[in-house]
């Protein structure tokens, strides 16, 4: 048994309970934060990527030049970097950081959202060419010879990269909720991240992964990646009295137009946002601590469920889904800096701790 922690970074001090519209990069602020993540022992950390988001490639090299073990996640839309380019740009990373990048592909959950950098293709057709994508960037990076590729939706004649991947690959991530998602992510994926879901609907999903690897003909599975927004105080009494001030923070936001989803947004496209809402009109808290009013605040916009109470109460919530199967772990915040510090200091090494004492109880089990 085994699991990792993934955190996201930020360019600013911008946040969901302070938000600051249109905030330029702080170079000062990212360096202070990444270092605090690889201080504190994360072992990876997204670069999110949006249409009116800064470049994740550069946002990434940057984390990578502060930094001496974490590894970088790159979010990734493949309407937007050609896959030949991407492959020699992602490579390039790798090399300069000693094999510290994961790339995250994004098919897209919203046409409104693709639409905005001229991508028209619907749903499916956006899963086909994620697929013939990762084809061609493993292709690339082991190919010794130059190789055509001949598909729907990309075709070029004799490619060959001299850009290699420190360790001859790098993972590839998959994440989604759809019958696609789980197609492509299960038959083609290093790593398959889900949203948090109660214990039951994640082993459903775990389970669904794992059939559509086993469906390919792989003799391995998907690493399971599972997201939370933990509010963690003391005790359980204040972590709750701290979740409802977010809430009120949250929802003021929004109503103020501080929000990436207005108002009056229209229930969300994409699977996974709708499966978030559907449990959320099932009741508030699930399992031990999976609180889901900030779904319906925020219109289930990305990852929105929190965990709520002390640092006990969240890591034995998370070594439930640890031992459901999951790999690695995110935990971000609503107050990105701090709770990052907070999530280091309470709840990483009493995650650690729990693994360290299953592996301890197997191994006298089987003595």
């Amino acid at each position: 048994m085994s699991a990792e922690f993934i955190s996201v970074s930020f360019p600013n001090a911008s946040n969901d309970l302070n938000p600051i519209l249109d905030a330029p990069v702080d170079p000062h602020y990212l360096e202070r934060y990444s270092r605090a993540l690889d201080d504190y022992g994360f072992n990876y950390t997204l670069i999110p990527y949006s249409s009116s988001s800064f470049d994740p490639f550069t946002i990434g090299a940057t984390v990578l030049a502060h930094t001496k073990n974490i590894k970088i996640i790159v979010a990734l839309r493949p309407n937007t970097v050609y896959p030949t380019v991407a492959a020699k740009s992602l490579a390039t990373l790798d090399q300069l950081s000693g094999g510290r990048v994961v790339v995250h592909f994004i098919a897209g959950g919203s046409d409104d959202e693709q639409a905005r950098e001229g991508d028209f293709l619907n749903k499916e057709e956006r899963y086909e060419r994620q697929e013939e994508y990762i084809r061609i960037l493993r292709q690339a990076w082991t190919s010794e010879e130059p190789f055509d590729f001949d598909g729907k939706y990309y075709q070029f004649k004799q490619f060959r990269s001299a850009v290699r991947p420190t360790n001859g690959l790098i993972p590839i991530s998959v994440g989604g909720s759809s019958d696609a998602a789980y197609r492509i992510g299960g038959s083609l994926g290093d790593i398959f991240g889900l949203w948090g879901e109660p214990l039951a609907e994640t082993k459903q999903q775990i389970e669904r992964i794992y059939a559509e690897a086993a469906k390919a003909g792989r003799t391995d599975r998907p690493r399971i990646w599972v997201t939370f927004r933990p509010i963690v105080a003391e005790t359980d009494e204040l972590a709750w009295e701290k979740a409802h001030r977010v809430l009120d923070r949250l929802k003021d936001n929004r109503e103020k137009g501080l929000h990436r989803a207005p108002p009056s947004a229209p229930r969300p496209a994409n699977v996974g946002s709708q499966r978030l809402l559907d449990i959320a009109a099932r009741g508030d808290v699930h399992d031990r601590a999976l609180w889901y009013p900030t779904v319906t605040a925020t219109n289930a916009s990305g990852a929105t469920t929190a965990l709520v109470g002390s640092p006990r109460t969240i890591a034995d919530s998370i070594l439930d889904y640890i031992d459901l199967g999951a790999d690695l772990i995110s935990i971000r915040g609503y107050d990105n800096f701090n709770d990052a510090v907070d999530y280091g200091r309470y709840i990483l090494p009493l995650v650690r701790e729990g693994i360290r004492e299953r592996e301890e109880a197997k191994k006298k089990a089987a003595a």
